[in-house]
Formats: C-alpha cells, structure tokens, sequence
C-alpha cells in the first residue's frame, strides 16, 4: 500500500463532530459527485476507487441525514480492472446538497461556502474532504517532496489553496489538462497539513523517514566534503614534494634559508600530514599553519622560478 493510501485509510477511521463531517462530506460530493435527473428526481451518485473511502462517504450520509442511500459496486471495463465504487442516494439528494451549500434550487455554486471558509475546523474537514476525493502525497522516502490535490473548476481550486493560506501552509496552484492543482513541496508544510486534517499517525511516519532521510544526506555531504578536502590536501603535499625534489635537485636544499630548508625536510619526510601537524614538528616551540603554508608558498614559487630558468 503506497503512503497516501495510508494517508486516506487512517482519515476514514477519523470520528467528528457532525457539523464537520458536513464540511468532509461537502468537498466528497462536490469533488467526486455527478448529478443527474431520473423520472423528474435528482439522482446523486458519489464515486471512487477506494473502498475506505466509499465506506466513509457513505456513513457520513447515513449519520447525518436522513435519506436512503445504497453502497454499489462496478468493475473497470477498460486496462486498469479495479473496482469502482458507488454511493448512490435515491431520494433527498437535492435537500443534502442544498444543505451542503452546494446546490441553490437548480443553481450550481461554485464556491465553497462563507460557512465553511470563515470557520476553521469546518476548513480543517473541508481540507480533510478535498485530500480523501483528490488528493495525492509521495512517500517521503522519495527522491522529492509534493503533496497535491486535483479540483475540476478552477474557482474551487482557488477556494482550497485560500483554505491552505489561512493556515499558512503556503498552497501553490499550477493549471492541468484534465483540471487544476493546489499543490505543496515544502516537507514542512506537508507535514503540517497533514497534522491540520487529522492524519497524525502519519504525519509522525512522514516526519520520522523525513529526519533520517535528511541526516543520511547530510552525513553524506559531510563525507563528500571531507575526502574532497583529504584529496585536495594529499595533491598539495604531492605537488609540494614534487618542488622541494626539483630544488634539491637543480640547486641543493643546502642552499635555501634554513627556515625554508627545515620545513622542506620535514615534508618530504611526513607527506602524510596536515600543515597544522607538520607545524608541531618544527624545533623551537613549533610553527603555526598559516607559517608552514607561508614557507610551502616560497617554496613552490622558488621551484617554479627554477622551472623556468634552469641551472
């Protein structure tokens, strides 16, 4: 089972307070319903392929009002042969729908309601609603973080991303082929909207791979960084052997100041080791590394000096 089905399980086994589960249940049938007239009656279908889901709208009907409703089930016809699930009222869909904001009469809203945009757990369960219907999260083990949600009508889209805002959750929305998108990528907010509609189970196993993820990176970047720095130290002390041979070579080392011969004897001799160590090996108290890497400097540039005129 992929993250966001373990996301959508534990949500439907969320208990609430029954002006809330209208809100749920008001994004459900807005982002997953299809009305049509049947002998003059509105005949409401609610759809997905999820049967927790199915289940939870259907319970949310049952509870909180009084209508008849049945659970039906279908097998997809075309490549992918899930099941598709049907909650369908037979009597009183206009009146849940006119409760629900959704439908004035024979008029459409498009928005969400006042009701449910200016309360805010009413917006929580909204939220909750809009991710059971259309909602999509990444396991957090992924290479990347994104959360979204899928609305048909751009108006609604616009309504669930001010939800988010409010909650300072920072919502972007991006326009699709078959809809539009409110979408998160920030692992922070994802985690805090999932904490907002009621996912706490999950939002701690997403932040639980999340910090592991994010100290192995950081481990990893460490690591990188110290062999870098070790391979940039070992080619530095090869190059500087390399000069000091060359001068020993053409001019002796007898003959350079002693300052620069002691430091030059003592790398050829431990080529191995840090300036800071290679200063500690200096008789008389020793040498600090900015004095060792000082004297390396002179060093490398009397060799090259030497490169171009030779002896």
């Amino acid at each position: 089972m992929s993250f966001a089905a373990d996301v959508k399980k534990e949500l439907t086994m969320l208990e609430v307070h029954p002006e809330h589960a209208k809100a749920e249940l008001a994004a459900l049938i807005r982002m997953n319903g299809t009305l049509s007239i049947v002998n003059q009656e509105f005949l409401l279908n609610v759809q997905t392929e999820n049967a927790a889901i199915a289940r939870r709208i259907y319970s949310l009907i049952k509870d909180n009002f009084d209508v008849e409703s049945e659970l039906l089930v279908r097998k997809k016809m075309k490549l992918k042969k899930n099941n598709v699930y049907i909650v369908r009222l037979k009597n009183g869909s206009k009146l849940i729908l006119s409760e629900l904001g959704i439908m004035d009469g024979m008029l459409y809203h498009g928005h969400v309601p006042d009701e449910i945009l200016k309360n805010r757990q009413k917006a929580k369960s909204y939220l909750r609603g809009a991710f059971l219907a259309g909602g999509s999260v990444n396991s957090p083990g992924t290479s990347r973080y994104h959360l979204e949600i899928h609305s048909s009508y751009e108006e609604h889209n616009e309504d669930i991303c001010n939800m988010m805002k409010e909650f300072e959750l920072n919502g972007r929305t991006h326009e699709r082929r078959n809809g539009y998108i409110v979408y998160l990528k920030e692992s922070e907010k994802i985690a805090n909207f999932l904490s907002l509609i009621g996912a706490t189970g999950s939002m701690f196993k997403f932040e639980d791979v999340r910090i592991v993820r994010d100290m192995r990176n950081s481990v990893n970047r460490l690591v990188n960084c110290e062999n870098a720095n070790m391979n940039k130290t070992i080619d530095a002390a090869s190059r500087q052997i390399e000069n000091i041979k060359l001068i020993d070579q053409m001019v002796g080392l007898d003959s350079i100041p002693d300052k620069l011969q002691e430091i030059a004897l003592l790398r050829v001799e431990y080529p191995d080791i840090s300036l800071k160590e290679l200063g500690e090996l200096v008789p008389n108290g020793g040498v600090s590394k900015s004095g060792v890497n000082h004297r390396l400097r002179k060093l490398n540039k009397m060799a090259e000096e030497l490169k171009q005129y030779p002896a």
